[in-house]
């Protein structure tokens, strides 16, 4: 059951759909790139949601991907992040490097990496982004590499899970 729902979620996200929407759902994919020793992450977060978000958490208007975004909103949102999604390989929290955003449709696709990585063998993330807005926020979490794929659904109940590749 929890497949299906990561499936039409992710269906529903990159639809790109414009009118308000009912889910409230994010995508983290998580690709390990062994050539590169990198593990390489993309993000897909519904612009509003996001907004939202980042004015409950910083009592500052947010203007993420609209003409009056300026630098402050970018690094609020970069910083938002870096609070709200962590990842462990081997029980050792990573740093994530923001490379860019950009947007697609209602959607804020941002674009990270994780520099200095060798085959994971386990991979815990932390994630309760978003949920302070809204306690039905379901966050995929998705793993791609040597072959290997993996999902983690996160929730309120339960913000954190780990990947064994």
């Amino acid at each position: 059951m929890k497949k299906w729902a990561c499936y039409i979620s992710v269906f529903i996200l990159l639809s790109g759909f414009s009118v308000a929407h009912k889910f409230y759902v994010s995508i983290y994919q998580l690709h390990f790139a062994p050539e590169k020793k990198m593990l390489q992450i993309t993000t897909r977060i519904f612009i509003d949601d996001l907004n939202n978000t980042l004015e409950k958490h910083f009592k500052v208007k947010a203007h993420l991907c609209d003409k009056a975004e300026t630098p402050q909103d970018v690094e609020r949102m970069k910083t938002y992040l870096a609070e709200k999604f962590i990842v462990k390989i081997a029980g050792r929290q990573k740093e994530i490097t923001y490379l860019s955003k950009e947007v697609e449709g209602n959607v804020l696709i941002c674009y990270f990496r994780i520099t200095g990585v060798t085959k994971p063998d386990k991979i815990d993330i932390y994630n309760p982004a978003l949920m302070e807005l809204n306690d039905t926020q379901q966050n995929i979490i998705q793993y791609s590499g040597s072959g290997e794929k993996q999902s983690l659904l996160l929730t309120i109940d339960s913000p954190s899970g780990t990947l064994k590749p």
